[in-house]
């Protein structure tokens, strides 16, 4: 397929509680997987791009009858993640749009097939997340020259959870950042979450995430594991609403171990983007 300088490629703006992402129909655009990471460090940058959190790439795959689609999922900065919780959301919601999938269907991710449920008539989607592994409570690290209690879950991808008595007081880019590159984490690193607890029913929570480096307005795979580990500390019960800094409601249900995300997922805007003018080279 060749994609001459004067034409655009059609693309989907979408967020779920104000993590925000980019979806190309790859059925339409067919570009190679091999090309995926440039065009996310490209496209994702706010000023020089489109602007968002992740690329998502949505893609039709007759070869697997136990998925009906997968998705190619990217940070900003062009690394490939296993899963995302507030992405997975907007892949599903967007998929159902396009008649890629029905309103209950499965796709495949990096981290293993994620089971969703877009509610139809509204804007909210239900994911059931991988099971999470690597549970690990109470480590003691050095983190930004203070002894730190961090805990640890992989929800489809690594996070660590600090339990805060006020999370707006965390200095998110030092300390974040401090634990996303800890050691204790090497070599892949880890996202880092902050909670508060509110209640036995809610949290605040804040997010350091890697790949993006630096703090979104929600983490839906982070909201999972933040209401998982506080669920296991006896902090909250299996019933959780999470209060993103972005001021979204996330809900999380933990059900015989399995873990549910529900949330919002929003079309901002579709439009085409011209590839070229971000630096890239036009597909042969």
């Amino acid at each position: 397929m060749t994609t001459p300088r004067s034409a655009g490629v059609p693309f989907f703006k979408m967020h779920g509680s104000g993590n925000d992402f980019v979806l190309i129909d790859n059925r339409e655009l067919c570009l190679p997987q091999s090309e995926m990471s440039e065009w996310a460090s490209r496209v994702c940058p706010r000023g020089f791009g489109v602007g968002a959190d992740g690329l998502i790439f949505l893609q039709d795959t007759p070869e697997r009858p136990d998925v009906d689609y997968v998705w190619h999922f990217y940070n900003a900065d062009g690394s490939r993640a296993e899963m995302c919780g507030n992405g997975s959301r907007c892949a599903a919601s967007l998929a159902h749009r396009i008649g890629l999938a029905g309103a209950t269907h499965v796709f495949g991710t990096d981290a293993g097939p994620i089971h969703a449920h877009v509610l139809e008539g509204t804007d909210l989607v239900k994911v059931e997340l991988t099971p999470p592994t690597g549970l690990a409570l109470g480590a003691k690290l050095n983190v930004a020259g203070h002894e730190t209690t961090v805990h640890f879950v992989n929800t489809g991808v690594p996070h660590a959870v600090v339990v805060c008595e006020d999370v707006k007081a965390v200095d998110i880019m030092t300390v974040g950042r401090a634990i996303r590159m800890h050691e204790h984490f090497a070599p892949a690193g880890t996202n880092a979450n902050f909670i508060q607890v509110r209640d036995d029913k809610r949290l605040f929570l804040r997010t350091y995430e890697r790949g993006v480096e630096g703090e979104t307005f929600a983490c839906g795979t982070g909201a999972a594991a933040s209401a998982l580990i506080a669920h296991t500390l006896g902090l909250v019960g299996p019933e959780v609403e999470l209060t993103t800094s972005g001021g979204e409601v996330l809900q999380i249900s933990i059900e015989n171990g399995t873990v549910f995300l529900q949330g919002k997922a929003l079309m901002t805007y579709h439009g085409e983007m011209y590839p070229e003018s971000m630096g890239i080279a036009p597909l042969e």
